[in-house]
């Protein structure tokens, strides 16, 4: 049975959920073309432009992954993975966009794939076939990985059979990107980052001042050897002291690697309106991400103290820590009606960090599979109608084999994440970078350097992390994958034929532009 508190829990949430619907209907009068859908006519603002990416990019994973590792780990892994994501995240904008943004608008390319085929003259189409299947496989049990938590989250709440809480919260995202597309993804994240920051400042607020201010924190986790340790960590699960050496923190530095290949953060640098906006926009955006990870991390080290406190539950490891902001959220929820309304955007935070980043994974492995794959690998001709039509039966029909795949709800959000991380950082970002930045690169060594980074992150994850598991290879799988991948890029193409001089000719023109 429902409480007067979780009424008003709830409807906080709906009323998020009814925003990011409306938000959809008004923008889909935007759309003329599959360019407009899929990639807003390149007519972002700049603020639009970094929150949109960071909030697409930060997803669950912000609010339920990384506190969760923080808390049951300490600070090692948690800490390095964000170092390196904020250096990787202003790196890229300072790299890459720009250049991406002239070069995609120079040979008219609106999706990854499109890009890769045109910028090295691909016209046997196996470049556009290999990223849209990459694409395709590393998204759509990403996005299923979504799903699920907006189903978890609803469940723990309320009550709600997991997969009724599912496909409620997928509908959702469902019709708001299926009306407004690429524009409508984007203002609905740029919301939804703001969301999240709520969310993240009232649960640090919260926690600090349920044990009586940051000094009880720090010295609750004093008698935990290593916890606060980033070269060392302690495993609250075992009670054992860990080890970080040099080797993993490089391998944990690597997270920041993958934003030279990610999809759905690439497609906001080519959507910008305005190349000379991306200054700012890279301000915003590394501001933003070093601050959303540090609040999230000391959460995670507040919520030991709750938990030590008997104030959330007692949780077995990593995995059901996940919960952690959900079950403050509770907290907080029984202290008053406003409080419970305050609980509400608490838990639409969490909510918005899952869509923000499902709804730019629909986008992208859609457009894999309607522009991509139908209407370039399989040469089917259609018009601008019929081409919309596609883009939205194909939204709707990932979204059904992602409910599908979602179906089993105990995956860990931050595993999972890190592994569609490294296979998209290994498969496009040594190809993004060697595209914008080294123009003997040819399409054989493209098409290489995405078959070898994709594959070597299957046979790293599963195989040599697994044989061994404690030996100094037992290191994430992104920082070899990515390696391998560029040493193909270069070898295989030095080793084959030199790109076209048309290919060349734009190449030195975008690069003394």
């Amino acid at each position: 049975m429902l409480t007067t508190n979780n009424i008003i829990i709830l409807a906080a949430i709906a009323l998020y959920m009814i925003m990011m619907v409306v938000i959809g209907a008004v923008v889909s009068k935007r759309n003329k073309t599959a360019s407009d859908y899929y990639l807003g006519g390149r007519k972002l603002g700049p603020l639009v432009t970094a929150m949109s990416a960071e909030a697409s990019d930060m997803s669950g994973w912000l609010l339920m992954g990384l506190p969760a590792v923080a808390m049951m780990g300490g600070l090692a892994e948690a800490f390095w993975t964000a170092v390196g994501l904020a250096i990787g995240t202003y790196i890229n904008w300072l790299v890459v966009a720009k250049r991406l943004r002239k070069y995609s608008a120079k040979i008219d390319a609106f999706t990854i794939p499109d890009f890769f085929a045109k910028r090295f003259g691909d016209k046997s189409r196996v470049l556009v076939t290999v990223s849209a299947l990459l694409i395709i496989v590393f998204f759509i049990p990403y996005t299923a990985s979504g799903f699920a938590a907006c189903g978890k989250l609803f469940t723990s709440l309320f009550g709600m059979n997991y997969m009724t809480a599912m496909i409620i919260s997928a509908a959702v995202i469902v019709i708001y990107c299926t009306l407004g597309g690429f524009f409508a993804a984007s203002t609905t994240d740029f919301v939804q980052s703001i969301v999240m920051t709520i969310a993240l400042f009232v649960v640090i607020g919260f926690g600090e001042g349920t044990v009586h201010g940051f000094g009880n924190v720090f010295e609750n986790v004093k008698g935990l050897s290593g916890y606060l340790d980033i070269f060392k960590g302690f495993n609250v699960s075992t009670g054992e002291t860990g080890s970080y050496g040099a080797l993993p923190v490089a391998s944990t530095l690597a997270w920041g690697l993958g934003y030279f290949g990610m999809p759905h953060i690439l497609l906001r640098f080519m959507a910008i309106e305005d190349e000379n906006k991306l200054k700012l926009s890279r301000r915003v955006a590394s501001v933003w991400v070093t601050i959303s990870m540090g609040i999230a991390v000391l959460i995670g080290v507040i919520g030991y103290s709750l938990m030590k406190n008997g104030i959330i539950p007692a949780y077995a490891d990593a995995t059901t820590a996940e919960t952690i902001i959900v079950d403050i959220s509770k907290v907080i929820s029984k202290f008053g009606f406003v409080p419970a309304f305050v609980g509400g955007v608490i838990l639409a935070g969490i909510l918005a960090s899952t869509m923000s980043t499902a709804d730019s994974q629909l986008l992208a492995a859609a457009s894999s599979v309607s522009e991509n794959l139908v209407k370039e690998t399989f040469g089917i001709k259609m018009s601008q109608k019929t081409s919309m039509i596609l883009a939205r039966v194909s939204v709707i029909a990932i979204s059904v084999v992602a409910i599908f795949i979602a179906k089993n709800p105990n995956s860990s959000v931050f595993r999972i994440v890190s592994f569609a991380w490294a296979g998209f950082g290994a498969a496009f970002g040594p190809v993004i970078l060697c595209a914008l930045f080294w123009k003997r690169t040819n399409k054989y060594g493209a098409i290489a350097g995405m078959l070898s980074g994709g594959i070597m992150v299957f046979v790293w994850k599963f195989i040599v992390r697994v044989q061994f598991a404690d030996t100094i290879l037992n290191i994430y799988e992104l920082l070899p994958a990515f390696i391998v991948a560029l040493v193909a890029i270069i070898v295989v193409s030095l080793l084959t034929k030199a790109p076209e001089k048309e290919i060349t000719d734009v190449y030195e023109e975008i690069k003394n532009a």
